[in-house]
């Protein structure tokens, strides 16, 4: 049928691809920069292989993966979190010698991952934001904590999860908790904060090399670890037009190729929704699409193979899928908590599906149990939990 070389297998995406494209048949190779990633435990991953650190060793990681390519012989290479794809897009003319990379240029994912240009983009084409302050200087921080409005939100300009966001509730220490955030991604954004009430929602799609939309699906957050602003824990399919268009209008406007999520959130001032970000590459809750019958890992695969696919635009609606691991630790964090009983504890609802937990793949279950038990007290441990 084909094989295909899936990266990041430590992440829960990255186990969704690999279970989509094994049950039909297409052989796949994981790999991960960890020897205990969580997808090698799975009986769709046909063989796994431990690679440099993209994060750590972007060029050596490079260089072992034109290689490994170079020697083998994949249809597809998928690569699916923040540092792979930035090493591939980069080298996507390089790779595409030895195997098709459906992935935009580099140039292009890159604007995408800045959450300043993309703001700007959508501003320019009527999207609406929420009211953001783009620093570049850090006088200007000094100025702006006695001229905006509190609660305010520090944002990296690029990072993924709630890593480097920090919540202000008045001007005090603003240019303090700048300054550091700004020490490790450079010049935030400072951004009002949308407040409580609003549903946040989340447009997953798929676009071919014309930025024509090929697939949609829209899911709802319902929980998130952290309870403040982090991974959802827990989500479900919602049909929901107009927030289709504004994405659309969006990714068309980045000239878009692959797959990409754009968040919205409600802002129960007005009742508009307003732009959080877009996610350029497979997002954390990929299962949930997959189970409402958008199969977006076999779609790109397919695409990237006959080049252009028909579209799918239709899935069902009602449907849940869970983190367990991450719902749990909501759970125990949110001052909320009470408020999930009894429905927190219906682990067997046949409506509700889940990220890892699997009957029939128990394999990634029993493996992530094992590695979470063995680095629960690990520093990177659980920076890979607040990971999308």
């Amino acid at each position: 049928m084909g094989a295909v070389f899936v990266t990041d297998a430590q992440q829960r995406k990255s186990l969704a691809v690999i279970r989509s494209l094994g049950r039909r048949g297409i052989s796949v190779t994981a790999g991960d920069s960890s020897s205990f990633a969580l997808s090698f435990f799975s009986k769709y991953c046909s063989q796994s292989v431990v690679y440099p650190s993209p994060k750590k060793k972007p060029e050596l990681f490079i260089e072992w993966l034109i290689d490994y390519l170079k020697s083998s012989s994949y249809d597809v290479l998928l690569a699916t979190d923040d540092d792979s794809l930035m090493a591939v897009t980069r080298f996507r003319d390089d790779l595409s010698r030895y195997t098709l990379v459906p992935v935009v240029d580099y140039g292009t994912y890159m604007k995408a991952r800045n959450k300043a240009n993309t703001i700007k983009i959508a501003l320019k084409h009527g999207i609406p934001c929420p009211k953001t302050y783009f620093v570049n200087d850090l006088k200007e921080v000094e100025v702006l904590a006695d001229h905006i409005s509190y609660p305010a939100v520090i944002k990296p300009r690029k990072s993924s999860g709630s890593r480097g966001i920090f919540y202000m509730e008045s001007g005090n220490v603003l240019y303090s908790v700048y300054r550091r955030v700004h020490n490790e991604y450079p010049y935030p954004l400072i951004q009002e904060l949308i407040p409580p009430g609003g549903a946040t929602y989340g447009v997953s799609t798929l676009f071919n090399a014309k930025s024509e939309p090929r697939a949609v699906f829209v899911h709802q957050r319902i929980r998130e670890f952290p309870p403040s602003g982090g991974p959802s824990t827990l989500r479900e399919s919602v049909s929901k037009p107009e927030l289709v268009e504004l994405a659309f209008k969006l990714l068309r406007a980045l000239k878009w190729y692959g797959v990409a999520m754009v968040e919205f959130k409600i802002d129960p001032r007005d009742g508009k929704p307003k732009l959080m970000e877009v996610n350029s590459k497979f997002w954390g809750s990929l299962q949930l699409a997959i189970c409402s019958g958008v199969d977006f890992p076999y779609l790109l695969y397919k695409m990237a193979r006959e080049r252009d696919i028909e579209p799918v635009f239709k899935y069902e609606v009602g449907v849940r899928c869970r983190w367990l691991l991450g719902d749990v630790l909501h759970f125990i964090f949110s001052p909320g908590r009470l408020q999930t009983l009894p429905e927190f504890f219906k682990i067997l609802d046949k409506n509700t599906h889940f990220d890892i937990l699997s009957m029939e793949d128990p394999g990634p279950a029993l493996g992530s149990f094992f590695s979470f038990s063995t680095r629960f007290f690990h520093q990177k441990m659980w920076k890979d939990v607040m990971r999308r």
